[in-house]
């Protein structure tokens, strides 16, 4: 059975066409809801379960159920146990003036119900954990930030943590939980450009641009001593002594120097190298005093501390050497170089003994620990080590024979290169750094990956919840790698499979199947089993562009749709061995073909959603319109036109025949999905809106835009409720969970923030706050009705509130001894609460009714207070300069008045009243 969509006689104020309604299409009339038998009468016919285009195919479902009845006896018209369930599922009550009775037939007839209000009241009755209050704020829950762009990473010996650069900063990284426990900056804020743990994990020392030198405490954050470098440029690399007392510096300027950091002074200062001096290091053994350096010559420089000099220049690379290693007897080195090859020195004869080419441009080279490792390849307790390059693998080789005895496998998607690599043979882990600034931390017996950290995320694209109770998140940043994240411990999965940027996801209605598409024309599907792990299970190309954007069916996982820059949709059909349980996790991705592909657009298409009954299909393009579509076969239905700019995201309402349009113009548009008209125009942004979504069940929209912004709209009365300002650049990702507890919100700024609704803590904390005023407010009243006014003026005070101060205050001066007990109050106030009160008095004194309270207890403070006294009042400046405007303005208003008085006084005595004639005198005789 189809959905009848009440036609324009049924709605209120059709409007032109493409117009705003204020009523938002929410039209007013008489409107049935049937409580037998499960059958509600909005206006329309609903769906019987499996048919029909309705908007809420879980009215079908809960249909064979059946609905409760209302317990009613025929003939007896009261309120029944359904108005107040209505009620409390609402979240508020009903709108005043509904009239709402019973019939002899068990049915309700609501009068001016509002079809918004019924949906939510029947949406929170089938999903009673999804509507349990309507949000009017978020606050930041968590904020995932880059700890990582690049430069040195150190892994201190334990493993418990690791040490990084990012921009100004050193992060301590806690291995276990992946969260950043300090960030240690200097106070000239410079960049970083080197640092150094101390072999006993105790000190860290950091350079940075401005030549300074800092040692610190790091376990307590603090720094313990702040030293100028020497060097005339900055210093590009450092490093401990076995015994921690020495510290070499290399610098740009080609000069070595080492310093004692317990005596607190330099030692020695070597010059001779050419260039940038970016690699030095000590020899092992502490009684040789041997310190090595490489410069931009490529050469290898030994260095005696005793005699201060230079005993050896080495040369066998052709390039820059990365790395400087030594074996456990000390008597041999291994280099590592940009060239592609590994050398193998003497350090007695210092000489070259085996140069090793590994085929790769090597950034580190470890050597492994004279001992079998046969899940390596080592099988004797010859020399062998372990090189990482620009061809991302991890390798081992044998110096003997100059193989390769093992190599990790390759991980789909794009090579990534390898920047540092790095053993802690006491806990027995392995870290290395890829290009994309990801950090994997490996056992260092296997090769087998235990932890990894994503370090910096560049420009977010875009973020989903996962797991059926939202307990993952995944992330698409500027990568063709995806990051998923598990919320409780931060454990991160790096997931390989496409070979070009990720651009767009979408989660199905399980949450445990998403979707990814990304530049390289292809889709991919992924699942993540009930471990948390994630792997890819299907893939799909066909696309001539890059695939811009992708959305998943809503009622089961039966489908996708794809929307690309080379304007057409396809829509693509799940396998049915993805869905069968039976499917071997290691069987590989299966191959998705194509259903239906149609061209919508004449430019890029940037967005594109599924209705929530999967028979509708909507898609925005840069051609600023939006357009409607018939599913699986893609018939249009019709075209939103309105916006000036292109559109970037459409969205299904989940409750009612409306659909959001987010554009480039800065505006939120809602349409209706009957005659594509115009219902609301949202205006707030001001750059373009990125993103929209629906929350509260339909009732509010969240949107975010280019200017960082994330805004809470209430679209009844076209509200602004909360405006979320903590991204620095353009919100490209936001998603809700299942039950609008929570939003996740990704940004150019490489930062993840999850929010949490605190409408709930907001409503308490603010109910709380009236009953402590009103607590408060009974107390003054309580206090001055006793005269006890030292006590009523500090809790006045305590309240912030300048005009109950002033109540106190015109209280006192009510008393017959005024004068006396306003001193003895003021006086008597701690210094804190005297500086509020003159705080208080700027504020009486703008106002000719209350200017003499403010005179009165300017008086008491300057002749009891002294001047120096006053002036140590923060502000006190400032008070003065707005009192002695006011105070002149008052002074001579009173001037005034009493000029007028004593001329008024001097008329009166002066005035010489005319004498009044006396009358005749009239004799008792005449009478």
């Amino acid at each position: 059975m189809g959905v009848r969509w009440p036609g324009p006689a049924e709605r209120a104020g059709p409007g032109p066409a493409g117009g705003c309604r204020n009523d938002g299409g929410l039209g007013r009339g008489r409107k049935e809801l049937g409580c037998g038998g499960g059958r509600l009468h909005l206006g329309r016919k609903l769906p019987r379960a499996g048919g029909g285009l309705g908007l809420y195919p879980e009215l079908a479902s809960h249909r064979q159920q059946g609905v409760p009845e209302a317990g009613l006896s025929a003939g007896e018209p009261r309120r029944t146990a359904l108005l107040p369930c209505l009620r409390t599922c609402c979240g508020s009550p009903l709108q005043p003036g509904v009239l709402c009775v019973v019939g002899t037939n068990t049915r309700l007839t609501a009068l001016l119900i509002e079809e918004m209000t019924v949906r939510r009241a029947i949406s929170n009755l089938l999903h009673p954990r999804r509507c349990l209050g309507t949000p009017q704020g978020y606050a930041v829950e968590r904020k995932m930030e880059p700890f990582y762009k690049g430069g040195k990473v150190q892994l201190d010996q334990t493993g418990q943590h690791v040490f990084c650069v990012c921009g100004t900063k050193v992060n301590v990284l806690d291995v276990a939980s992946g969260a950043v426990l300090r960030s240690l900056e200097q106070e000239d804020q410079e960049d970083i450009t080197a640092f150094e743990l101390s072999p006993d994990d105790q000190v860290l020392v950091t350079a940075t641009r401005a030549l300074l030198l800092a040692q610190w405490a790091w376990r307590e954050g603090s720094i313990t001593r702040l030293w100028k470098a020497i060097h005339t440029a900055p210093v590009a690399t450092m490093a401990f002594d076995p015994t921690s007392t020495l510290l070499a510096t290399g610098g740009c300027d080609g000069a070595v120097r080492v310093w004692d950091i317990v005596r607190h002074y330099g030692t020695h200062h070597f010059r001779g190298s050419p260039g940038v001096v970016h690699l030095v290091t000590f020899h092992p053994d502490p009684a040789r005093l041997l310190l090595f350096s490489s410069a931009a010559d490529a050469t290898i420089r030994m260095w005696s501390l005793q005699d201060q000099s230079c005993l050896a220049v080495m040369t066998a690379h052709y390039s820059a050497v990365t790395s400087l290693t030594f074996s456990a007897d000390g008597h041999t080195m291994l280099s590592s170089g940009r060239d592609k090859i590994c050398v193998i020195w003497d350090l007695q004869s210092h000489q070259a003994t085996r140069t090793v080419p590994v085929f790769e441009s090597v950034e580190a080279a470890v050597l492994l620990p004279e001992e079998p490792v046969p899940k390596l390849g080592v099988k004797s307790k010859g020399l062998h080590f372990l090189t990482a390059g620009d061809q991302g693998l991890l390798r081992v080789w044998e110096a003997a024979s100059g193989q390769c005895v093992y190599a990790q496998p390759q991980p789909p998607g794009p090579r990534q290169e390898l920047t540092h690599c790095m053993l802690a043979q006491s806990a027995g882990l392995l870290l290395s750094v890829t290009t994309d600034h990801n950090l994997l931390l490996y056992e260092a017996c296997s090769l087998q990956l235990q932890k990894q950290f994503a370090g910096y995320s560049e420009e977010v694209l875009d973020v989903r919840f996962l797991g059926p109770e939202d307990s993952h998140i995944v992330v698409a940043s500027n990568s063709p790698s995806l990051k998923v994240f598990e919320l409780q411990t931060m454990t991160c999965q790096i997931l390989h499979g496409h070979t070009d940027i990720v651009l767009a996801l979408d989660v199905f209605r399980k949450g445990r199947l998403f979707a990814s598409c990304a530049k390289d024309q292809s889709i991919c599907i992924w699942r993540m089993n009930k471990a948390g792990r994630v792997a890819c299970v299907a893939q799909g190309s066909g696309h001539t562009h890059s695939v811009g954007t992708i959305c998943c069916s809503r009622l089961k996982e039966t489908f996708l749709v794809t929307g690309s820059q080379d304007c057409t949709v396809k829509l693509w059909p799940i396998p049915e061995a993805l869905l069968s349980k039976g499917t071997a996790p290691d069987s590989g991705p299966v191959l998705l073909q194509a259903q239906a592909t149609q061209r919508c657009h004449d430019k890029d298409i940037n967005s594109v959603a599924v209705a929530p009954n999967d028979k509708l299909l909507a898609t925005g393009s840069q051609d600023r319109t939006a357009k409607l579509w018939a599913l699986p076969h893609c018939q249009l239905l019709g075209v939103f036109s309105g916006h000036r700019r292109g559109l970037w995201c459409v969205q299904f309402s989940p409750m009612d025949q409306v659909l959001a349009t987010a554009s480039a113009d800065g505006t939120i548009k809602l349409w209706a999905l009957q005659d594509f008209s115009c219902l609301k125009t949202f205006e707030g942004h001001d750059a373009s809106v990125l993103k929209v979504v629906f929350v509260s069940c339909g009732t509010q929209l969240l949107s975010s835009g280019s200017d960082g912004l994330v805004k809470l709209w209430t679209i009844k009365n076209n509200e602004c409720v909360k405006t979320l300002d903590a991204h620095e650049d353009k919100v490209w990702g936001l998603h809700c969970s299942r039950l609008d507890d929570r939003a996740l919100t990704g940004a150019s700024d490489s930062c993840v923030i999850l929010w949490k609704d605190v409408t709930e803590e907001e409503q308490s904390e603010e109910q709380a706050r009236r009953e402590e005023e009103v607590v408060k407010k009974q107390e003054l009243d309580n206090l001055l009705h006793e005269k006890r006014y030292l006590r009523a003026l500090g809790l006045a005070i305590s309240l912030d509130r300048p005009h109950t101060v002033l109540t106190v205050i015109q209280a006192i001066r009510r008393d017959p001894e005024a004068c006396e007990k306003l001193g003895a109050t003021v006086l008597r106030l701690r210094r804190d609460q005297k500086e509020a009160l003159l705080r208080f008095c700027v504020t009486w004194n703008t106002n000719s009714r209350h200017c003499h309270e403010a005179q009165a207890v300017l008086g008491v403070l300057l002749r009891h207070e002294a001047p120096e006294e006053l002036l140590a009042y923060p502000g006190m400046q400032a008070s003065l300069e707005a009192l002695l405007p006011y105070t002149e303005r008052h002074f001579q208003r009173l001037s005034r008045t009493l000029q007028a008085a004593t001329f008024l006084d001097f008329l009166w005595h002066n005035m010489k009243l005319p004498t009044l004639p006396t009358a005749p005198s009239v004799a008792p005789s005449a009478l």
